[in-house]
């Protein structure tokens, strides 16, 4: 029976792939990815010449389909997203649910998470952890859910982008200025960077730059979790 391999890869330090990650996708009959062109810089740092195939948001239905059929064909194929885990606020859960439904094994390759990644450095005491990922970008929409997530008192961890990440902090800093936050930058990166503090610090400290680059992970404590 074909297999499809779900694939996590380097958040952006090259050297954090597995390999077994390695040998899934040197020996799969294809590499199916979020984003062919970043997929295809690592299979080049590492001397793989996998065929690729665009797996993404916008076409990840018909990549689906295509991707059942090759599995048909008996070819064992791997999935990527541009980093880290698969369906991690990334794609990759629609194409498991229709090859699973098609009759065929689906294997996940563990590795990299920015999730993960950001719980392991933040220096909390939750117990447990909501995972949401990004936020609306429509303001009020954003606003209404990130309220919901203070008011259930559990921590959770967002992602953000650059241009969104001051206004989300003068949220929190409006709502509970008080709560522990980890934020992390570019993490494993050149330009990797965390900051540890209140809402209202580490708000102080990104309103303070100019402006803002990289991607953003975000820890929030849960309530009452204040910075020890």
């Amino acid at each position: 029976m074909a297999r499809l391999y779900i694939v996590a890869t380097p958040l952006g330090n090259l050297g954090d792939i597995s390999a077994r990650a390695l040998d899934v996708l040197g020996s799969v009959a294809m590499v199916a990815s979020e984003d062919t062109r970043q997929t295809l810089k690592l299979l080049t740092h590492f001397g793989i010449r996998t065929k690729l195939l665009s797996c993404r948001a916008q076409n990840e239905e018909i990549a689906a389909a295509k991707i059942v059929a090759a599995l048909d064909e008996g070819k064992d194929i791997a999935y990527t997203s541009d980093a880290g885990t698969p369906a991690l606020s990334d794609p990759g859960a629609l194409l498991v649910r229709k090859v699973s439904e098609a009759g065929h094994e689906v294997l996940p390759v563990p590795g990299p998470s920015g999730f993960a990644a950001l719980i392991s450095v933040c220096g909390a005491f939750d117990k447990s952890v909501l995972f949401e990922g990004f936020l609306s970008p429509k303001s009020g929409r954003r606003r209404t859910r990130l309220q919901e997530l203070l008011s259930a008192g559990s921590a959770f961890v967002l992602y953000e982008s650059p241009y969104r990440i001051v206004k989300l902090f003068s949220d929190l800093a409006e709502f509970e200025s008080e709560r522990y936050v980890c934020v992390g930058r570019e993490m494993t990166k050149l330009h990797e960077e965390y900051l540890r503090g209140s809402v209202a610090d580490v708000y102080t400290l990104l309103a303070e730059k100019k402006e803002q680059r990289g991607e953003f992970s975000v820890y929030v404590s849960g309530k009452c979790k204040k910075l020890l």
